[in-house]
């Protein structure tokens, strides 16, 4: 009896403990599926409010309310006059469907200041207007009080913003060239199949964004980032158990032209598997924001610029961590200074080559979504040309080092940013192998990198 009493005792002492439990669950999985502003939806809307408002007036949003349902949005703005005070205005837009609208038809419904536009003028709104560059230019983005944003020069300003825009790319490079490094470092050999690793992170992303459509900016992104990474490691894994440790044995070049059939299939099977089209993520976090401002320019980045600056930041101290305080990150560095020596004192060298492989092909898909979340979209096409340039970064910063590929990724990024500001931006490809070919000839081993190249088959014989 006394048992059954504190039996009850405890059960109603739990009982507030879980019902706070369950209302802060119950609160976070309606902010989970609280609607957020859908961004390319929000830029279309905006592009109507110039051909709405006062000619003559500078606009200026206010803010950004997404419909219960997710297939519109309120925009409240003013309209600045010259020769008056400012004019408070409401858009309503409706769209064909949830999400990303696909082409400016997608616009269904149209309503200024409560007044419904029929549907002659919301059709000559979307043919005569919205399709033209003329309407993307003047799209009055919300940049927020400009009055803090950093005054400077112009050439200063512009600067700035191509700092800024050369990130997201720089961070691509670097993720993809360290997975060059980690492998190339290990056991002296290139691995043509990176850029498909990184399309196959990018593409998993992409789903997973799909798949989590509604849910909050971070949930979907961490979701997004961690499915690519694991998706690419499998990949990775395979890779090392299916190619390359069968040919640990080979010498000359069968280990390259088993790479270079390795990448060519993964390819494929991208394309048979994804279909030829370009895959697009939903933009989240591209809301720009003003910088820096200058007579005539103002310098904006948008958070998904410093998120990507972020994951390959945050990569880059993990990797210091592993391979500075684990195990795994010792016998990878003992196997790749003497291999022999490190196998004579238990350093299994399959398991270090697969987790090596492994760790690359992370590194490969989180690039793959980093380049999916900020530029938003993601084919297999683009793998050979990653491929290459991540190749580059890699052999820039010194292959084999990781601080080398950070350090070459940042400088391929500036390089391909710099020429596009100031050069065709068709051309800019070859500077960057113009840049590769300089680096070879002049500085073969890179800026952080070893001259003592790694020789030899993946696995030393023994004696």
């Amino acid at each position: 009896m006394e048992r059954t009493g504190a039996i009850s005792i405890g059960a109603r002492r739990a009982a507030p403990k879980a019902a706070i439990v369950l209302s802060a669950l119950a609160a976070l999985g309606l902010a989970g599926c609280s609607p957020v502003v859908e961004t390319d939806q929000a830029r279309l809307c905006r592009m109507t409010l110039p051909a709405l408002a006062p000619s003559d007036a500078a606009l200026d949003v206010l803010s950004e309310t997404p419909d219960l349902d997710g297939r519109g949005l309120y925009v409240a703005f003013a309209a600045l006059r010259p020769d008056g005070g400012p004019e408070r205005h409401l858009a309503h837009c409706r769209f064909r469907a949830i999400g990303r609208p696909r082409e400016s038809r997608d616009l269904v419904g149209l309503s200024f200041d409560g007044e419904t536009l029929g549907e002659a003028r919301l059709f000559a709104l979307v043919r005569y207007w919205l399709a033209t560059p003329e309407a993307r230019a003047a799209d009055p983005a919300p940049l927020g009080d400009l009055s803090r944003a950093q005054p400077m020069p112009r050439p200063a300003a512009f600067a700035v913003q191509m700092a800024i825009d050369g990130l997201p790319l720089a961070a691509v490079y670097a993720l993809l060239a360290a997975a060059y490094s980690l492998v190339y470092g290990l056991i002296g050999r290139i691995n043509f199949a990176f850029g498909e690793l990184a399309a196959a992170g990018g593409y998993a992303a992409a789903m997973t964004a799909l798949a989590l459509a509604g849910l909050p900016p971070a949930p979907l992104l961490a979701a997004a980032f961690v499915l690519a990474g694991a998706v690419a490691l499998g990949w990775g894994y395979a890779t090392a158990r299916c190619v390359f440790l069968p040919l640990r044995n080979a010498r000359g070049q069968q280990t390259l032209v088993a790479s270079i059939g390795l990448a060519v299939f993964l390819e494929e099977l991208l394309r048979i598997a994804q279909g030829d089209r370009t895959a697009w993520m939903t933009p989240v976090l591209n809301q720009p924001f003003a910088l820096a401002r200058s007579p005539g320019f103002i310098a904006v980045a948008s958070p998904m610029t410093l998120v990507a600056s972020a994951v390959a930041l945050a990569v880059a101290l993990a990797l210091v961590v592993i391979f500075r305080f684990t195990r795994a990150g010792r016998e990878w560095r003992a196997y790749a200074d003497d291999p022999l020596a490190a196998e004579m004192l238990g350093v299994s060298p399959a398991a270090t080559t697969a987790r090596a492989f492994a760790l690359s092909g992370t590194l490969a898909g989180l690039a793959g979504a980093t380049m999916t979340a900020a530029f938003g979209a993601v084919g297999y096409a683009l793998s050979p040309t990653l491929t290459l340039k991540a190749l580059a970064a890699a052999i820039v910063g010194g292959i084999g080092s990781l601080p080398g590929a950070f350090l070459g990724g940042l400088v391929i990024g500036v390089v391909e940013t710099a020429w596009s500001a100031a050069f065709p931006i068709d051309d800019r490809d070859i500077a960057v192998y113009a840049l590769l070919i300089v680096f070879i000839a002049l500085r073969p081993a890179g800026l952080l990198g070893s001259r003592d190249i790694p020789q030899g088959p993946l696995r030393q014989p023994r004696p």
